[in-house]
């Protein structure tokens, strides 16, 4: 096992212990869902869940929108778009609130909705390494069954069984998709395609409370996200979408019945990644040597490698990135917490090697992504804080 990276060796930019210091049990986005299950009366949480250390008013009704892409730092520089989300607040206790490692969909989905972090829930990362092949958690196409890759109860189903009528809000394309039935399971689906059927659709969940009156409502939005992908997270296309959302909650909140709580959240944040930042297995034979199969996403590559060559691997990305990343070993990694407590069996799912991308690099092999995904302005999955510092805005109507 290669050594661990010395504390004054860190790149700057990150922090000791490997670089990323990940949320606490009952903070960042697995403390959502338990927070809006104490909201609404819910005594218990499943085995393994941590209460929220912070807290939402109490209340009959919570919706809870996760906006894809929404960061922290950059709303805080486009704030000038969202006077309606400018005049929410954070709760008391819940200051620094970020997501997990790797900062991306597939995994903070999961969180959300189990209420655990990746080691946890065994999401880990945009692509992984399932059966000798690289397997995309967002597509599903050809992978393992949902329920058992990913088989403890999400939060959604134990608020069903606390009489809480649960319902997700997102678009009609996700309803059986694999990534919802491992992560989000539980509860009613209502298909939303336009922002005026995600209104309507969200009012009609709310309105269909069991014999309690109680209601939890998940709403996805994202929109942001893929004006940050295409155009970059400081695009003039980025400040629009969030002027367009901004407005949607705006009117949402107008016809919310009295005394619900609204908590917007986020699942990561972004950077802007230039070409020229990139770096490329397909022509860099040195970053290439002993790699087998890379997965993860750009901003967070995890590798697995051939037959002895993880320290090589380890020594020979470290050599060639320099100050542009961290990388650990498999071990390293988990040692550091970076993906939270990792359940027995699930170790096998993170790469032999690990990196963290800093600054505005990537690391990819442009042979095994499509064209699209090479083109892309805007990414995300890495431990600074422009990608893991995630809003948490509440307000009660």
């Amino acid at each position: 096992m290669t050594g661990a990276v010395p504390a004054g060796d860190v790149p700057e930019g990150a922090t000791p212990a490997g670089g990323y210091r990940p949320p606490g049990p009952g903070t960042g986005l697995p403390s959502v869902v338990p927070a809006a299950l104490r909201s609404l009366g819910v005594p218990d949480l499943p085995e393994g869940v941590h209460p929220a250390s912070w807290e939402l008013p109490e209340a009959r009704v919570v919706v809870v929108l996760l906006v894809d892409g929404l960061g922290a730092e950059q709303l805080a520089r486009r704030s000038g778009h969202a006077r309606t989300l400018r005049a929410m607040s954070s709760p008391a206790g819940a200051e620094g609130f970020a997501c997990g490692f790797p900062s991306t969909t597939a995994t903070s989905l999961t969180s959300l909705g189990t209420g655990l972090p990746a080691g946890g829930h065994g999401i880990i990362g945009w692509q992984t390494n399932w059966r000798g092949r690289r397997f995309n958690h967002l597509a599903w196409q050809d992978g393992p069954d949902p329920a058992s890759h990913q088989p403890l109860p999400t939060l959604f189903q134990h608020a069903a069984r606390r009489d809480v009528t649960m319902s997700t809000v997102s678009w009609p394309r996700y309803a059986d998709s694999g990534l919802t039935r491992a992560s989000l399971r539980g509860g009613g689906f209502v298909g939303a395609s336009t922002h005026t059927e995600r209104t309507e659709g969200v009012l009609r969940a709310v309105a269909q409370g069991g014999r309690r009156g109680r209601s939890l409502v998940y709403a996805y939005w994202d929109e942001i996200d893929k004006a940050g992908h295409v155009h970059g997270p400081d695009s003039l296309e980025w400040g629009e979408a969030v002027e367009a959302l901004d407005a949607w909650v705006a009117d949402l909140l107008g016809r919310l019945p009295a005394g619900a709580v609204l908590a917007v959240t986020a699942d990561h944040g972004m950077v802007e990644a230039p070409h020229g930042s990139r770096r490329d297995l397909a022509h860099e034979p040195a970053l290439a040597s002993g790699v087998s199969l890379l997965a993860g996403e750009p901003r967070a590559p995890q590798a697995w490698c051939a037959p002895g060559a993880v320290d090589d691997v380890v020594a020979g990305w470290r050599a060639e990135l320099g100050e542009s990343a961290v990388v650990l070993s498999r071990e390293e990694a988990v040692e550091a917490g970076w993906f939270g407590p990792v359940r027995p069996g699930y170790e096998e799912r993170i790469g032999e090697v690990v990196a963290a991308m800093l600054g505005d690099a990537t690391l990819l092999d442009s042979r095994d992504l499509r064209p699209a995904v090479l083109g892309l302005r805007g990414h995300h999955g890495s431990i600074t804080d422009a990608e893991t510092a995630i809003p948490l805005l509440v307000t009660q109507t």
